[in-house]
């Protein structure tokens, strides 16, 4: 396979990343500082915004892992090692990863509880619950085509071994 097939898929890959980085970066550490000034104020509800911002610089650790372990999978596919334990591999920590961010994203949703009554906004536990659910999907598909991929592996190695 040539080369610059994936490129398309390593850009988007990048891309992908790109937009977490900015908000680990930029938008958290502001909400961070309101939560702040809003703990001196002495409000509880800070506390509940710091275990949602913890949970989020947290499962940004398995989500960059993931689009690394992605990186590497479009990698072995330009390699022509598509059909290898390599790429299993790489899509069963894709799969963990995403678990892991889900089940993260789980212990949060009681915190998203807390702070939808406090301002009363009940659309945030259906963003809490997108949350859970994307990462799962992800998580799935990952599963199905670990599974694929290894069936194709084992039809590969009896062929060969009967040729």
């Amino acid at each position: 396979m040539k080369r610059g097939s994936t490129l398309f898929l390593k850009v988007a890959v990048i891309f992908i990343g790109i937009p977490v980085l900015a908000l680990c970066l930029f938008l958290l550490p502001q909400i961070a500082g309101e939560a702040n000034e809003a703990a001196e104020r002495g409000s509880d509800i800070a506390y509940v915004v710091y275990g949602i911002l913890m949970v989020m610089y947290v499962s940004a650790v398995p989500f960059y892992f993931a689009l690394y372990q992605s990186f590497n999978l479009l990698n072995y596919i330009d390699k022509n090692q598509a059909f290898s334990e390599l790429s299993v591999t790489a899509l069963k920590k894709i799969k963990n990863s995403a678990l892991v961010i889900s089940g993260l994203y789980v212990v949060a949703i009681p915190f998203v509880y807390i702070l939808a009554e406090v301002d009363d906004a009940p659309g945030l536990i259906l963003i809490g619950m997108v949350m859970i659910f994307a990462p799962m999907v992800i998580a799935v598909f990952a599963a199905v085509l670990q599974r694929l991929l290894q069936d194709a592996i084992d039809i590969k190695s009896e062929n060969d071994l009967i040729v």
